[in-house]
């Protein structure tokens, strides 16, 4: 009798230790673990970071670190983090969020525009990847690679064409250098390939007048004509003497730095360098700024007429008005000055 109530009395604690054990593995796997409002929480995995740093960053977004820690060990997953975004779904448990952390890697929209230099370029694309600015200038200062591929010194920006691209976050600057050299070669396709055949430019000649027209207006309207009159000059033999060549040579230049030109004095059009077109015939030997898309294709596909000049309209700011000779022009541009008069920009 007494044997028998000594089994029942293990029996009972077997029964009440397999209990806690299955409502802890319960707890642990399947109640949900999440403490936030939002459908969603994102978390950003560095390469190489360890799993305190994790269970730091995931603090503010779980209700339980420790059982994730539990299951996260017992899984194996806190010696084999994943880098990338990841999304945490509100109401998932610890397997589930574990699982989504090892397997479920997000891409994010990378877009950059109105890019100068590859230090603008740079600190833009570091805030949206992994990759820091300091990473990113070495792969782009890295001339080796793009004369491989046969750029050089004063062309190699024309590889990165402002737009929006995917990318996984965890991407190095390598990894976005290569891929952005992909996307160059896929954007110039057979038709487009086709064109610079039929308007007489090379690939690296149509992005640097891009360059040129992308600085002039961001009216989308009015870029072929844009184009179409460095087309006539450039056939023509005549100087571009093009403004945004102009500030682009004096900002080389140190008593420049860290200024904005409003105004193209006379003082400008006397800078000796290869890129002020006002002293030089032809194009510059190089991109001023990163072209757009839309800059490009309006190089490409530009509009056949007969003016060969253009001054800002103050009756329509951003927008200009063309010209077929000098004396127009110099009614127009002298309307334009008179405007610049009366809002005091003086340089």
């Amino acid at each position: 009798m007494y044997i028998k109530k000594i089994l029942l009395v293990i029996s009972l604690l077997g029964l009440i230790a397999m209990s806690i054990f299955a409502y802890f593995v319960y707890v642990t796997m399947f109640v949900s673990n999440t403490n936030f409002n939002n459908d969603s929480a994102y978390v950003y995995i560095y390469s190489n970071q360890d799993f305190e740093e994790l269970k730091n960053d995931l603090l503010p977004v779980l209700k339980n670190i420790n059982s994730f820690e539990r299951l996260a060990i017992r899984k194996g997953y806190n010696v084999n983090l994943k880098p990338g975004k990841f999304a945490i779904q509100k109401g998932m448990n610890n397997n589930q969020i574990i699982n989504s952390l090892r397997s479920s890697k997000l891409t994010v929209n990378v877009i950059f525009n109105n890019i100068k230099n590859e230090y603008d370029l740079a600190e833009k694309i570091s805030t949206q990847i992994e990759a820091d600015s300091i990473s990113l200038i070495k792969s782009f200062k890295d001339l080796d690679f793009f004369k491989s591929q046969g750029f050089d010194e004063y062309n190699f920006l024309s590889i990165f064409l402002p737009n929006s691209y995917n990318f996984y976050w965890d991407t190095n600057a390598d990894s976005f250098r290569s891929r952005m050299l992909k996307e160059y070669n896929l954007f110039w396709n057979e038709e487009r390939l086709d064109r610079l055949k039929k308007i007489g430019l090379d690939k690296s000649q149509a992005m640097i007048l891009a360059s040129i027209v992308s600085q002039e207006s961001q009216k989308k309207s009015e870029l072929k004509t844009i184009a179409g009159v460095y087309m006539n000059r450039l056939n023509n033999n005549w100087l571009l003497q093009a403004d945004p060549t102009v500030k682009f040579a004096a900002y080389q230049l140190p008593a420049y730095k860290n200024t904005v030109i409003r105004r193209v004095l006379f003082k400008h059009l006397k800078i000796d360098s290869k890129y002020n077109t006002y002293k030089y015939k032809g194009l510059p030997p190089g991109l001023i700024a990163l072209p757009n898309i839309s800059s490009i294709d309006a190089v490409l596909n530009f509009e056949k007429h007969s003016f060969f000049y253009f001054s800002a309209d103050p009756k329509r700011i951003g927008f200009h008005s063309f010209s077929k000779n000098l004396n127009e022009h110099n009614k127009n541009a002298k309307k334009f000055h008179n405007y610049l008069d009366s809002k005091g920009i003086k340089k």
